[in-house]
Formats: C-alpha cells, structure tokens, sequence
C-alpha cells in the first residue's frame, strides 16, 4: 500500500527497551529488501506518540504492533477531529485479483450510540473506500468516495462528534445520505 501512497513507510516500536520489537525491527528490515522504492524509518513508540501531534503530515504509513498501532490510531483519529473519522485498513499478502485486507473503521461498534442515528458513518465510508483502492485495484471509485466525503466536510455537514458548538447537526444516516448524494454527481 505504501507503493500507492507517498512510499515511506514508519516502523514503529520499542525496541531499545523490548526484546519482541528488536525482533520487529529485523522483520522489517528484512521485508524491506523487497520493497526498496519505499522508504523505511525507525521511531520509538514514546518519540513517535509525541512527532503524531507535532508534525502529522511527515508520516504516511504507519507500521506498528496491534498495541501499539491501537494506542497510536486512537491519537491520530483526534487529529482529524474524531475517532470516527479515522478508516482502517489490516492488509495481507497481495495476490493475482488484489490485496486481500480487512477494512473497518477504528472506532469499534459503539454500542453506547447504536440504533440511536448518532454515529459519524465517515470512518466507516473511508474503509470502502481503501477496499475499492487496496482488494479491489479500483483507485478511481476510491478517490470518487474520498472526493465526496471531503465536499460534504466543506459544505458544512457534521456529525455531532465533529460539530463545534452552535453548528446543525445531523444524523449517521443523513451524512451517509449526502456522501452518496455527492458520489452520484
């Protein structure tokens, strides 16, 4: 995936401190081998947790343990303003029809929210979206989803999880209804 995208790639772990990332650590060098287009950087967990708020837009693909990676996607779901902003992607061997992956948003199932039309769907919509883009090889149909998702976002529409105080909020199921709305043009 990193291939599609800006091709670095940041290897995230402990491994001044942790024998089971020293291990990560040489796995990763050792894939990189096969992938030389793509660049490879280190980072500590600690260091990495702290450069996500202070300079996001340095890091593209972010590879890490499930603990780590879980503690880490919850934090960059806050630089877009909510968890349940943030789509996600676990990806597998690649073969002749595609990438084969598991696509879901990180903000879970929410049963605190559920059948209440509160949920923000765009995590959700972005997952699609990677699926189209990383199983499916159609980058077209992704970036029509992400394009509409990021016009709904400029015409004003939110959820109450990313509305600021005075602003309309409307439901999980009027914001799906704007994105396809806006994909169909």
């Amino acid at each position: 995936s990193a291939r599609l995208r800006k091709r670095k790639v940041t290897s995230v772990d402990k491994s001044n401190v942790l024998e089971s990332s020293q291990i990560w650590r040489t796995v990763v060098e050792e894939v990189h081998e096969e992938y030389r287009s793509v660049e490879l950087e280190h980072v500590l967990i600690d260091n990495c947790a702290m450069q996500l708020i202070t300079r996001p837009r340095e890091f593209d693909v972010l590879l890490a343990s499930n603990i780590f990676g879980d503690i880490l996607s919850d934090e960059a779901a806050m630089l877009t303003g909510s968890i349940g902003m943030l789509a996600s992607a676990s990806l597998g061997e690649e073969g002749d029809s595609g990438r084969i992956g598991m696509y879901e948003p990180v903000h879970g199932s929410a049963p605190d929210i559920a059948g209440k039309d509160r949920a923000n769907p765009l995590a959700t919509i972005g997952s699609a979206a990677m699926l189209f883009r990383y199983s499916l090889q159609r980058d077209d149909i992704a970036r029509e989803i992400e394009s509409a998702v990021r016009q709904v976002i400029r015409d004003g529409h939110r959820t109450g999880d990313i509305a600021l105080p005075g602003e309309k909020v409307i439901g999980c199921r009027e914001m799906s209804e704007k994105v396809l709305e806006r994909i169909g043009r």
